[in-house]
């Protein structure tokens, strides 16, 4: 089974889905036939970090909702996000841009880090408040993944994997996602939103049914008698 997950760095959901979806892996049984691919998807593409203001303040004007509101909101989400061992801290988080993290992201991938990265970045936004958009923040975390520095500063400065980058975002809105997390399973069964890990739990259960259900043949045959075949014992001719 394979299960492709839009995200980004900087959403809440996405990290609480992720984990929820975790927690109902380690209870299925079938486990072990499951892969995960993480794909590229930003709330924000024309997001920055802005010195001086904090996340709270930023997100109030570029929503245009009351600071109050704002930090009640996000408490909520923070106490949801404990529920599933995760610790936010919104009030020192650092409002950025997530695209250059989702190159690094995806090269990561071609050696075979893709989910290492995924859950190095979401915790460091969350719950280490780091800058997302800085470069030498992302080299260091991608170092402590085993990944080499050079390699991604190179990645960085050359602007590699934009294109890859650009391609699942694409994808997303050919196949109607609009917000995040997205989830699907075997290209055929979609779960928006990161939903109770009793509803991921029941989709592992029915996917994994129905895929290996093995296609039953209904005879069209209008009789046996006169039919012609053959067997592992020879053929037969009817009249």
């Amino acid at each position: 089974m394979k299960i492709e997950v839009w995200s980004d760095f900087v959403c809440p959901f996405c990290y609480i889905g992720k984990r929820r979806l975790e927690h109902a892996m380690e209870k299925f049984a079938h486990r072990d036939k499951v892969t995960v691919e993480y794909k590229s998807y930003q709330l924000d593409p024309t997001a920055k970090h802005i010195p001086g203001k904090d996340y709270y303040e930023t997100f109030s004007e570029l929503k245009g909702i009351p600071l109050e509101q704002v930090k009640v909101m996000n408490q909520q989400v923070a106490e949801q996000a404990t529920t599933v061992g995760l610790t936010y801290h919104f009030d020192t988080a650092k409002y950025a841009n997530t695209f250059d993290a989702h190159r690094v992201a995806k090269f990561a991938e071609t050696k075979g880090k893709g989910k290492e990265i995924t859950e190095r970045f979401l915790h460091a936004y969350f719950t280490e408040s780091k800058l997302m958009s800085d470069h030498q923040t992302l080299v260091e975390l991608a170092g402590e993944v085993g990944l080499n520095k050079e390699d991604v500063k190179h990645v960085l400065d050359a602007n590699l994997h934009a294109k890859n980058v650009r391609e699942d975002i694409n994808e997303a809105r050919q196949i109607g996602v609009q917000g995040v997390p997205f989830f699907v399973f075997n290209e055929k069964y979609a779960v928006s939103g990161a939903q109770p890990e009793e509803v991921f739990s029941e989709v592992l259960e029915k996917v994994w049914e129905e895929e290996a259900k093995k296609p039953v043949l209904q005879s069209l045959n209008p009789n046996k008698q006169g039919t012609s075949y053959c067997t592992d014992d020879g053929c037969e001719i009817k009249e």
